[in-house]
């Protein structure tokens, strides 16, 4: 009689606090974000209490991006960042707004060209990144990294698409400050799905969202996830006491 092969818990990943096949995942945040994508940005004011606004400046100003430069959005959903970035590189420049979500990728192309900018927007997955390699001055993800299947993938291709002196920033939810663990929490788990629930209309997806928070690495381990891709001077910035932090890391 043959040995059964045990099933391969590699290919298992979270979906927030759910274990799922790894080929499920990707499917099960499309449905989130296509859910959530036309009440996207209300949401995020909501949430944060306008917050997320500070941290996207911050993220901007570290970007330092020049006139001229090469700039790819990652999960850009709808827009903020590539919108700024837009304004920075001029017409001499480029930046690149992409999306694995068409739902939310749409919502940001409608902000781009209401804002005059006929730049590209490309569905693409940031696994699987179709640039050519050494392309970009800058590489950007706004929220959107904890939501990949690979981390470390997705943190490699990024690597591979930046020049030699290129930048990543990561933007992202991150661990709070000790103290505050457990009102944080009460507020993830009350707040924010009641927000869904009687704004987005959608209870189910903002509870992922806070559960997602939660299994993403934190400050440290992503920082030396971002060195085993090849980064160096990788460093990161605690902004609101840890709910949110900003990683940033050089390709030498």
């Amino acid at each position: 009689m043959q040995n059964q092969i045990p099933p391969d818990e590699s290919k298992k990943t979270h979906f927030g606090f759910q274990t799922v096949d790894e080929d499920k995942k990707a499917e099960k945040v499309a449905d989130v974000f296509h859910s959530v994508a036309k009440r996207y940005d209300i949401m995020n004011d909501f949430m944060s209490v306008g917050l997320h606004r500070a941290w996207k400046l911050f993220t901007i100003g570290k970007a330092n991006v020049q006139k001229g430069m090469k700039v790819l959005d990652v999960a850009a959903g709808s827009g903020d960042l590539t919108i700024a970035f837009a304004k920075k590189v001029g017409k001499e420049g480029e930046v690149w707004h992409t999306d694995i979500n068409y739902s939310m990728l749409s919502v940001g192309r409608d902000r781009l060209i209401d804002n005059g900018f006929n730049i590209p927007s490309v569905v693409c997955d940031a696994e699987a990144l179709p640039f050519k390699d050494n392309y970009f001055d800058v590489v950007t993800v706004a929220f959107g990294l904890r939501n990949m299947t690979h981390k470390d993938k997705a943190i490699a291709e990024m690597f591979r698409v930046l020049k030699p002196g290129g930048k990543l920033l990561i933007l992202e939810f991150s661990k709070i400050y000790q103290p505050l663990e457990k009102a944080y929490d009460w507020y993830s788990f009350n707040i924010l799905p009641w927000l869904g629930k009687n704004i987005a209309k959608d209870e189910d997806s903002y509870r992922y969202l806070a559960e997602s928070i939660r299994m993403h690495p934190d400050q440290e381990t992503l920082a030396q996830m971002m060195r085993g891709v090849g980064f160096e001077m990788v460093d990161y910035h605690n902004l609101s006491m840890g709910i949110v932090a900003l990683h940033e890391g050089f390709k030498l």
